[in-house]
């Protein structure tokens, strides 16, 4: 059946040995040894107990246990014994035009043969995940595939081929998901960066690329990593959250809600700091929906993953070096030219080197509503980083004087954090006022204030205003948004 899926010759593939029954004639010529491992009646054979004997379930359970994991190591063993008959039969230059439905049904063919071929029985359930195991071993990521299709899953992260490990609702979870081995593991790596222009070896260990959905993928393998590939997935989501889904979550109240829109429409520039996966992109793209359409927007990231819904976006993306070491094009290099195409706000994904310059600058002549995110763990030592990424590009300035760029350029520090519970939320709003003497003065407007904890782990607590005014009332109010004091106001 559809022929023209299989390659006009293909060459007999071995199969494994089947265990042979020993003929009643051979038994004679069982070795001595073995026939002492039987164990001989004792001399004075106990009496039989008339009381119950105690059942020992761990005893069973553990030789369950220990059959069923002999069973999935020979399903894995047959996968990667059909997954090669599948590439020595299947023409897999004339896949590209097939469907889906003939795919599977072709690999359920050549799958059926195999398995008489290997006198290898399974159950009705075993042989459809195994179909689907080959199916997403010829057309995707293998193993991965069913962990990058569940929407549930925030991250994907491998640890060598037994041990695969997500993040569900902000915790991690150690999966079932294994790889036969490394080589397994190393062919799959290969699959996902030969798809994008990269390779990973050797003598480049390590690789950041997307995938085809847009996810974020990173992988390093042996020598630099000890115990097999390392692998991290951050899944890419198909869905935009915006500023009511997170109100509704409680990322943040309705009262910062009506601030951070007044903040964003009167083109304040904000860096959102946090750690990683405390969502610092998704509250990037949650306030880039306060934006007017008829502005013009340029974004520039490593990774592409914002998701803007105005008009005019113009989206950039950095790209590394190639295998001669040529072609890199950084951020620095896009932001630098994205000031010569006449943008209203410059968004740039993540700030972490010699791009901060450009970005404040950016930022102090013309281009305000600028945002950006950084890596840190408050809003002052956001500003504390941000002076270390400027000394880092290597230009020499008085700290006065590049304290005072950054005193002018950042308007406002959103501060996002993953909780000890998984929850993630912006535990901060802060606004830079000025200088006095060599210090950023900053004031606390919103805050995120922790009361308790529930026996099941989950923090309790609530947002609150600082009692504050803000310093950008005045602007607020000359822009039309006049916002009431009392979401200022501190709740008890």
């Amino acid at each position: 059946m559809f022929s023209r899926y299989r390659k006009d010759s293909t060459a007999p593939v071995s199969t494994a040995p089947e265990s042979r029954a020993v003929p009643a004639h051979e038994m004679a010529r069982v070795t001595p040894s073995a026939q002492i491992a039987a164990p001989l009646p004792p001399a004075n054979p106990p009496r039989p107990s008339f009381k119950a004997q105690p059942a020992t379930p761990i005893a069973a359970t553990a030789a369950a246990n220990d059959k069923d994991r002999r069973r999935r190591q020979r399903i894995l063993e047959v996968k990667s014994e059909l997954h090669t008959r599948l590439l020595d039969n299947l023409n897999l230059a004339a896949l590209d035009n097939a469907s889906e439905a003939e795919l599977r049904a072709e690999i359920s063919a050549i799958a059926a043969e195999a398995l008489s071929d290997i006198n290898f029985a399974l159950t009705s359930e075993e042989r459809l995940a195994l179909n689907q195991d080959l199916y997403f071993e010829v057309r995707g990521l293998g193993p991965l595939e069913p962990l990058l299709k569940d929407d549930t899953v925030n991250d994907i992260l491998v640890n060598g081929p037994n041990r695969v490990f997500i993040e569900r609702d902000g915790r991690l979870e150690l999966t079932d998901v294994t790889f036969k081995d490394e080589r397994h593991l190393l062919r799959i790596i290969d699959k996902i960066v030969s798809a994008v222009g990269r390779r990973v070896d050797e003598s480049n260990p390590y690789v950041d690329a997307r995938l085809a959905d847009g996810s974020r993928f990173n992988a390093m393998v042996p020598p630099v990593a000890v115990d097999g590939s390392l692998v991290s997935i951050r899944k890419f989501k198909k869905e935009k959250l915006g500023i009511n889904d997170l109100v509704n979550f409680g990322a943040f109240s309705e009262e910062m809600a009506m601030y951070l829109e007044a903040a964003v429409a009167t083109r304040l520039n904000v860096i959102v700091s946090g750690g990683t996966g405390s969502g610092k992109t998704t509250t990037l793209n949650a306030l880039s929906s306060f934006i007017d359409n008829s502005e013009r927007i340029l974004t520039i990231e490593d990774t592409a993953e914002l998701q803007l819904q105005q008009v005019h976006v113009g989206r950039m993306e950095s790209r590394p070096a190639n295998v001669e070491g040529k072609g890199a094009v950084t951020q620095r290099d896009c932001l630098r030219n994205a000031l010569r195409m006449r943008p209203d706000r410059i968004i740039v994904g993540e700030t972490r080197g010699e791009e901060v310059i450009d970005m404040l600058q950016a930022m102090n002549t013309g281009h305000d509503g600028s945002m950006t995110t950084i890596h840190a763990n408050s809003a002052r030592d956001g500003i504390s980083r941000l002076e270390n990424m400027v000394a880092m590009a290597g230009i020499e300035m008085p700290l006065k004087a590049v304290r005072s760029q950054i005193a002018s350029a950042v308007n406002l520090i959103v501060q996002a954090s993953r909780l000890q519970d998984g929850s993630r939320r912006m535990v901060s709003i802060t606004e830079v006022t000025g200088m006095e003497g060599d210090i950023i003065t900053m004031q606390e407007v919103f805050r995120f204030e922790r009361t308790g904890l529930e026996p099941n782990g989950k923090i309790i607590g609530h947002f609150t205003g600082s009692g504050i005014r803000s310093h950008y009332s005045e602007r607020f109010r000359r822009w039309g948004y006049d916002l009431p004091s009392s979401i200022y106001d501190a709740v008890k």
